[in-house]
């Protein structure tokens, strides 16, 4: 399940650890992409 920037932020506040670790692998992935 791919998530956009948006909703990885959202779901960094989530009470679920895994859906906190995806989110912030989503966002450090999208920084990493706009330093290309």
């Amino acid at each position: 399940m791919k998530l956009d920037l948006s909703t990885a932020r959202r779901n960094l506040h989530s009470p679920n650890i895994k859906t906190r670790k995806r989110a912030l692998k989503v966002i450090k992935s999208h920084k990493r992409n706009k330093n290309n």
